[in-house]
């Protein structure tokens, strides 16, 4: 199935039932009384996660949606059934934003969670409530209310602990083959991965994390070329990037330029998620020798200016991938038990995902004509 991450729908909620105007009419009562009754409630409209689904595809093909309205009110006093509420399943990790206003409606992490998003109309009054002692046959009756009509954009982005940078061939899609059961395509040639993947890797039954693996970065991607640009909110709910160097990039560039681009495309994407947490990662280690490794090692620190740990592996060879996530999972325990305990760190995180969707929002709108060609590319 075809891989797509956003898409624009119209929802309408039901408009609600018009009150009855009637009266009581039986042999032998020549003047009842009012007995018209309200109409009923219109469906409302609710998007529910569906941890089963991962493409909003299905949403470009059907791009409205209407709940059932509510029916008129009847004679003896019998009001009118209540419209049924529409529920639209949605890939968990979907953002809902309203296209009018800009605003972020809804954010769908939990699957089975409903959301409303379009209020169903109200019923209308029968003319039974307007009899008084004064007025002992109304004539007046209220219509229902039009159910809210909005437009939706749905940007999804993946659900995952741990993101994956790096230049094409890098050997991102290598890694996650390895320490995980997923099977992205692996190929010795640029932009063998298309779309997003993800990979569970499992410590042991009861410690697991979720890695996503996105299409590589180049140079100007910030600006629309190559594929990453268009993937790269799907690390925006990671909680930590893991930025993997190309030991011997198969085109002979120099890797301590090629990270150094990696990092000038991500400050220009999105500030925020360049400021996320990254570990920096030397893969295919396996093809030099340890002096070479050693100083590598050292002009990344040099050119970079990095102060923290630098893990060398050969994901093809699985050589230093368990140390590798054994460190991730006890980073990711660590990001996890703080989210369930601290309020303040929860808080701080909820403010950067709603910065760093508004930054990637703008970023992707000024590329509009350039994530129409991707679609071309991807299909």
């Amino acid at each position: 199935m075809k891989f797509v991450d956003e898409a624009e729908i119209i929802v309408e909620a039901g408009n609600g039932g018009s009150g009855c105007l009637s009266f009581r009419r039986e042999k032998y009562i020549e003047k009842g009384g009012p007995d018209g009754g309200d109409g009923g409630d219109g469906g409302s409209v609710f998007l529910v996660g569906d941890s089963a689904l991962n493409t909003l595809v299905d949403f470009r093909f059907q791009p409205r949606y209407r709940a059932q309205s509510g029916k008129a009110g009847q004679g003896s006093n019998c009001t009118g059934s209540r419209g049924k509420d529409l529920f639209i399943k949605m890939p968990v990790g979907t953002s809902v934003i309203d296209s009018n206003t800009e605003e972020l409606i809804a954010d769908l992490r939990e699957p089975g969670k409903p959301v409303k998003v379009a209020q169903g109309g109200y019923h209308g009054l029968g003319n039974a409530r307007f009899k008084s002692s004064t007025n002992r046959a109304p004539r007046k009756i209220t219509k229902g209310s039009e159910g809210e009509e909005r437009t939706l954009q749905l940007q999804l982005r993946l659900v995952a602990d741990v993101g994956l940078l790096g230049m094409p061939n890098a050997g991102k899609s290598t890694l996650v083959r390895s320490v995980s059961a997923a099977r992205p395509k692996v190929a010795d040639y640029p932009f063998t991965t298309l779309v997003p993947s993800l990979g569970v890797v499992s410590i042991n039954p009861e410690r697991n994390f979720v890695m996503a693996d996105i299409p590589g970065l180049i140079e100007g991607a910030s600006d629309g070329a190559g594929l990453g640009f268009r993937f790269l909110r799907h690390l925006s709910r990671t909680s930590l990037l893991l930025h993997l160097v190309d030991a011997l990039p198969i085109d002979q560039s120099d890797p301590v330029e090629e990270a150094k681009k990696i990092v000038i495309e991500l400050q220009k994407f999105s500030p925020t998620l360049a400021n996320k947490e990254r570990w920096l990662v030397i893969n295919k280690v396996d093809l030099l020798s340890e002096k070479m490794i050693t100083q590598l090692e050292s002009d990344l620190r040099k050119e970079l200016d990095w102060k923290l740990p630098i893990y060398k592996i050969s994901a093809i060879n699985k050589d230093g991938c368990s140390s590798l996530m054994q460190a991730l999972m006890e980073q990711v325990e660590n990001h996890r038990l703080q989210l369930k305990e601290s309020e303040d760190y929860r808080d701080q995180q909820i403010e950067k995902e709603k910065l760093l969707a508004f930054e990637i929002r703008k970023k992707i709108e000024r590329r509009i004509p350039a994530a129409d060609y991707l679609d071309d590319m991807v299909n």
